[in-house]
């Protein structure tokens, strides 16, 4: 879940290399343990610095990592990286349906074209987690997604924001959410924002895997 998928390889590799390196080390400090002893001075008592690897180890595959939330998304900058617009709109055309697109394949479109009168009418239909903003009005909130793109250490937020007929609080921060509506332009923070008018709203349990890539 904190990793990339295209370095699943790369990681499963190494394992098999530390454990190969683990075996190796364990032989030679069996082989140190039949030796005669002889007096030196450590930090910790004999076997604490091992014991405490190992147990390092151990919790790292027990606990599982929690996903990152709203809070880091508005500490990374999300109502930063609302795309910015241009001022003459132009036509644009493409083959993928609207409602079959991702939040993250909308951030890309937009990246590329960031052109929103070019998107106003088309359905929409992403899935995301709630993110409530304080520079946007009360009936406004964030539908967000994380992206990695090699480790959750580089891990990105995106979101697209949502017009709500009533109050944002009937939805709490980090509630994963899927919403259907179709697209409109907002002025938000003295910017022309592509925005979700939001049409249903059905709550959903969180992924298994809340990141895109």
């Amino acid at each position: 879940m904190l990793v990339h998928p295209n370095y699943f390889g790369l990681i499963i590799a190494t394992g098999f290399v530390l454990l190969v390196i683990a075996a190796f080390k364990t032989k030679e400090l069996l082989r140190k343990l039949e030796l005669p002893k002889v007096q030196h001075l450590t930090v910790f008592p004999v076997g604490w610095s091992s014991g405490l690897l190992l147990m390092t180890a151990l919790v790292g595959l027990v606990v599982t990592p929690h996903p990152l939330t709203s809070t880091a998304a508005v500490q990374l900058g999300l109502a930063d990286s609302f795309i910015s617009t241009r001022t003459q709109p132009q036509a644009f055309r493409t083959s993928v349906r609207s409602e079959e697109k991702s939040l993250v394949d909308w951030a890309r479109t937009l990246q590329v074209y960031p052109e929103p009168e070019a998107y106003i009418g088309r359905k929409v239909k992403v899935q995301g987690f709630v993110v409530h903003l304080a520079e946007l009005p009360d009936n406004f909130l964030t539908i967000t997604r994380f992206v990695i793109a090699h480790c959750a250490l580089d891990a990105y937020p995106v979101g697209l924001p949502v017009q709500l007929s009533q109050s944002r609080k009937v939805y709490p921060s980090d509630t994963w959410l899927e919403i259907e509506g179709q697209m409109i332009t907002t002025d938000l923070e003295g910017k022309r924002q592509l925005t979700i008018q939001e049409k249903s709203i059905k709550l959903i349990p969180a992924p298994q895997n809340p990141y895109e890539y």
